[in-house]
């Protein structure tokens, strides 16, 4: 069983180089998401900035547009107002689209317009609805541009987190269980290594002595 999953295994020479090939692996893989971790930290920086310019650009024209909704509405009415815009057809387009950053699938936002039919008359309306409209038209593609950066943000601090998971489990669990298991065998190997050195150290002097008896014999018998 693998020593990363607090398995036994087998103080054998065999073993000890297995594990020591999957340390060295570990350690490639550790290094690999340090470095991985680094690039997403400088993207998630750069990212915040962009949303804080884009939040920061969109507040004046956003105040300016429901300003123009709001002068609209006393103008003409809420009830005007409200029929005029159930009566007027879609005209925007959404098409999302994914792209990957650093191996992040992140959906893209990509707004078309159609200009749209004329449902009301000049009657019962006036310049504030017309302004109104075109300043939300004018704020949607940025508005889907700024919510395309906070979800970027927010999935790449995601794979961040999981990043970090992984470094802390290669640091802190697997990584030192694999050393521990190359001391372990290693030393096993080494109390093995001498006993098998005094015990043929035994051997030796046991076959030198009987050798000598024999000698001793043989010259008795002379």
């Amino acid at each position: 069983m693998s020593v990363s999953f607090g398995g036994k295994f087998l103080p054998t020479k065999l073993e000890l180089i297995r594990i020591k090939r999957s340390l060295s692996v570990a350690r490639n893989v550790h290094r690999i998401l340090e470095d991985k971790r680094d690039v997403l930290i400088n993207k998630l920086n750069e990212m915040i900035e962009k949303a804080e310019k884009a939040r920061v650009e969109l507040y004046a024209p956003l105040r300016e547009a429901y300003n123009s909704l709001s002068r609209a509405y006393m103008s003409i009415g809420i009830s005007t107002l409200d029929t005029i815009a159930s009566t007027t057809p879609e005209t925007i387009d959404l098409e999302i689209r994914l792209k990957t950053i650093l191996g992040v699938k992140i959906p893209t936002i990509d707004a078309r317009f159609t200009e749209p039919p004329l449902t009301y008359g000049f009657k019962d309306t006036n310049a504030y609805l017309d302004d109104a409209a075109q300043n939300f038209r004018k704020l949607i593609p940025r508005i889907c541009e700024a919510a395309e950066i906070e979800n970027t943000i927010f999935r790449l601090a995601e794979e961040l987190k999981k990043t970090q998971r992984l470094l802390n489990a290669l640091e802190h669990v697997v990584i030192p269980r694999y050393e521990e298991a190359i001391k372990f065998i290693s030393m096993t190997l080494e109390e093995r290594e001498r006993e098998e050195f005094v015990k043929l150290k035994h051997i030796k002097r046991v076959l030198e002595r009987r050798k000598m008896e024999e000698v001793e014999r043989v010259e008795l018998k002379v």
